[in-house]
């Protein structure tokens, strides 16, 4: 069976503040994760990261592992950073991957077909290219979808992607349930509604502007609105209020207003306040009343800090990259652009554009959270969700915290 690697290529090892807690094929992009979305795309089950030394010990749910020793040869090789559209014909995805030697995505290499072994040592530093690669004797694919070339790509693409995700997952989504007769339905786009979905009476679903697909397990609670495109994760509780152009992962929790937003799972917003445009990592709690800016008072375009710099990112409307395990106080407000490291536990007056990772406070400079300490508060998060912080699980944590990005502590 055809194996396929998913590799974090130098730029994907930039897409801060996520890249250094989880591989890049691990974020979620549209609906579904960039590891699902390959898999898809090429009809493929087993799946590997190469993602460097650092997330040797990344263990999580359904994820893929990290590889080591030799790739063999007829393995597909893909850049992580390119999020593949879903096949609308599975038969013809499945005679790509059995004879194409290499898959292009626009003017790009996305991935290769290895025509002799390779030692994934190659990769560790992210340095080496597809193009340097031997490929198999094939044909040449095409991959349509959408490159991850800056860590804001993720919300610049999410409607296109959520859009087209939804219509063709709802084609295959199988135990379908009726809506129920009290929710209230507008516009003429797609609504699915898998199996084990709960909707209480006074729900709105709007699909004017899009279609919605509602997992397996969710239950939306009374005065709701969900407009489309919408996608809600299985066993997420939906708790009220509006929630618009939305990608929320599984077994989350989400009330107030939400636009243009990622979850990526396991998180919570279980309170009012607004997130607009931005991207929450797994395991963070917001707490109450958190509030996201998402427009510039002079309607330009944002500007957000990477590990190159502070950048343009061409967007007017953009909000908070959240990291996996950030927490925020009660009534905390992010200024338009912030990004939060992870594992942040921030509270207090308006934090600074960007604060580092395991930053503890109410204002900077931040305290250091302690990493024993940290992994205790991230067992107890994870265990109120019946999911266990490994052995594996700790000794990730703990290369992340000792491998942290600075900044600067003024604002």
């Amino acid at each position: 069976m055809t194996a396929l690697y998913l590799y974090d290529d130098a730029v994907a090892r930039r897409l801060e503040p996520f890249a250094s807690t989880r591989p890049v094929s691990e974020l979620r992009a549209g609906a579904l994760l960039i590891r699902e979305r390959w898999c898809a795309a090429l009809q493929l089950e087993e799946s590997h990261f190469l993602a460097g030394d650092r997330h040797r010990d990344f263990d999580e749910a359904g994820a893929a592992h990290s590889a080591h020793g030799l790739i063999p040869a007829g393995s597909i090789v893909a850049n992580a950073r390119c999020a593949p559209a879903l096949p609308s014909d599975m038969a013809h995805a499945r005679r790509s991957a059995a004879t194409c030697s290499m898959w292009r995505s626009g003017s790009e290499l996305a991935a290769v077909r290895l025509r002799e072994p390779v030692d994934a040592a190659a990769f560790a530093d992210g340095t080496i290219t597809l193009e340097s690669l031997h490929a198999g004797t094939g044909g040449i694919g095409d991959v349509h979808g959408h490159w991850m070339s800056d860590v804001w790509d993720f919300i610049r693409w999410l409607p296109e992607q959520l859009a087209d995700d939804i219509e063709r997952l709802s084609t295959s989504t199988d135990h379908r349930t009726p809506l129920p007769a009290h929710v209230t339905v507008l516009g003429e786009r797609s609504i699915t509604v898998a199996s084990g979905v709960s909707i209480e009476p006074h729900v709105v679903l709007d699909a004017t502007g899009g279609p919605i697909l509602i997992e397996s397990g969710a239950r939306i609670h009374a005065f709701t609105r969900l407009i489309g495109p919408c996608y809600i994760g299985r066993e997420t509780n939906v708790l009220g209020g509006e929630i618009g152009g939305c990608s929320i992962g599984a077994m989350c929790k989400v009330r107030g207003e939400m636009s243009g937003t990622i979850m990526l799972g396991h998180s919570n917003k279980g309170h009012d306040g607004f997130v607009g445009h931005s991207y929450l990592g797994r395991w963070v709690n917001l707490g109450a009343g958190t509030i996201t800016s998402n427009l510039k008072n002079t309607y330009g375009s944002v500007s957000l800090w990477t590990p190159a710099g502070v950048r343009d990112s061409g967007l007017q409307f953009l909000g908070t990259m959240f990291g996996d395990h950030v927490k925020t106080g009660i009534g905390l407000r992010l200024t338009t652009g912030c990004v939060l490291g992870a594992g942040a536990n921030v509270f207090g007056e308006m934090p600074p554009k960007v604060v580092a990772p395991f930053s503890w406070g109410g204002a900077p400079p931040y305290d250091l959270y302690d990493a024993g300490k940290f992994a205790d508060t991230a067992a107890r998060m994870m265990a109120r969700r019946h999911v266990e912080l490994t052995a594996s699980g700790r000794r990730h944590l703990a290369v992340v915290h000792a491998a942290r990005w600075r900044v600067e502590t003024s604002r």
